[in-house]
């Protein structure tokens, strides 16, 4: 899976971009604010239908225009799509495969991305809430439909606290509570059964990474669930877990309705990360950090490019994106990466200072200067 085309008209600071992507490695130099990321975070967009960098589309759309165009054409085991999405604030996103429209769900996951910017250090470092949303991009990564539900929980979660919120000084529940329950119980033991497998399966790519970028160092990964006590046995089928949700949810009702908050589900969960058995929030060094944090992305990127099977061939590798990572690498770790992404078939790399990429990773060398994109000394 490659992209090998993109087009953007009033994205971020491109009024017009046309850019032809080759095969391999394809770095991105120029200095800041020369719009590097933003034709990395287009290709992102078009893969999640969202931002990496932000979390409204109002700050992708060019200073004085009213809508932004993101198209790049797509080859899936040697055929071509083209993906195409229309961003305009206060009216719905418009999407296109092959020029006809399509809903978000039929785009997400067409093409398969990993990205890892200077962002990612909150993974480790931040609050829960961004290592959840990490987990839930691999989760949909790895069955897109997933990203349904997600909405759906998100959706209950606020009707349920909406309702939670007035019935406090009350005593007794809204009627209509019992229904949004059993609807969060339903949805939260989907999400939790895919975050639950989703960290059995990275958990060893993670720790193969970080072993790699860290010379021998120990990253190991697990799931804090907020449901089930700690040392319980988690059942492995859906039903099983939403049963037991929702007696959690009984068990706290009191305290919910007090509290006008939901207090039970994958909304509180967190993902677990400790490098050599201390965590790594509060922890771990700057070095560590960076380091554990992209050992998350390329443990994602090989268990994706696993997960499709022997016979996907390019089709089930994901394009590799690394946003500005080798100014924070000493060499050791430069070399290491170099090696790990050697055998990929697309990457896309971000640098300051063209001196920052190992020279095994120049690949097809694009500049950008104020605007312009140059690629062999022309212009474009």
């Amino acid at each position: 899976m490659r992209v090998t085309r993109l087009s953007l008209i009033d994205f971020r600071s491109y009024a017009e971009l046309d850019l032809t992507i080759n095969p391999g490695v394809t770095s991105l130099v120029g200095p800041n604010g020369a719009g590097k990321t933003n034709i990395v975070e287009a290709i992102r967009y078009l893969s999640t239908l969202g931002s990496h960098r932000v979390g409204t589309d109002a700050p992708l759309i060019r200073a004085s225009a009213t809508a932004a165009v993101v198209r790049g054409k797509i080859e899936r085991a040697s055929r071509a799509m083209v993906l195409e999405a229309t961003i305009a604030p206060g009216r719905a996103k418009a999407y296109r495969i092959n020029g006809g429209p399509a809903k978000a769900r039929d785009v997400v996951g067409v093409l398969r991305t990993v990205i890892f910017s200077p962002e990612d250090l909150d993974i480790i470092k931040g609050d829960p809430s961004g290592r959840r949303r990490f987990l839930d991009e691999v989760c949909v990564a790895l069955s897109p439909k997933l990203a349904g539900d997600l909405t759906d929980y998100e959706r209950v979660v606020r009707q349920r606290t909406a309702l939670l919120k007035s019935a406090r000084g009350r005593g007794t529940p809204p009627a209509t509570l019992e229904v949004w329950d059993e609807r969060q119980a339903t949805l939260g033991a989907r999400i939790l059964r895919a975050r639950l497998d989703a960290v059995t399966a990275l958990a060893p790519y993670v720790s193969l990474a970080y072993a790699d970028l860290a010379v021998g160092g120990r990253c190991v990964l697990g799931y804090e669930c907020a449901t089930l006590g700690e040392g319980d046995l988690i059942p492995e089928a859906e039903v099983d877990l939403a049963g037991r949700m929702l007696d959690a949810i009984g068990r706290v009702r009191t305290k919910e309705m007090e509290r006008g908050i939901c207090l039970v589900g994958p909304h509180r969960d967190d993902l677990s990360i400790t490098l050599g058995g201390m965590p790594a929030r509060g922890y771990a060094s700057h070095g560590e950090a960076w380091s554990a944090a992209l050992a998350l992305r390329l443990g994602t990127y090989d268990l994706l490019t696993s997960s499709a099977g022997p016979d996907s061939g390019e089709d089930g590798e994901p394009v590799l994106i690394l946003d500005d990572v080798f100014a924070e690498l000493d060499g050791a770790r430069r070399s290491a990466l170099a090696t790990r992404m050697a055998p990929a078939q697309q990457v896309l790399v971000t640098a300051a200072v063209a001196a920052d990429v190992p020279e095994s990773l120049v690949g097809d060398r694009v500049n950008l200067f104020e605007g312009r994109v140059s690629r062999e000394g022309t212009a474009r």
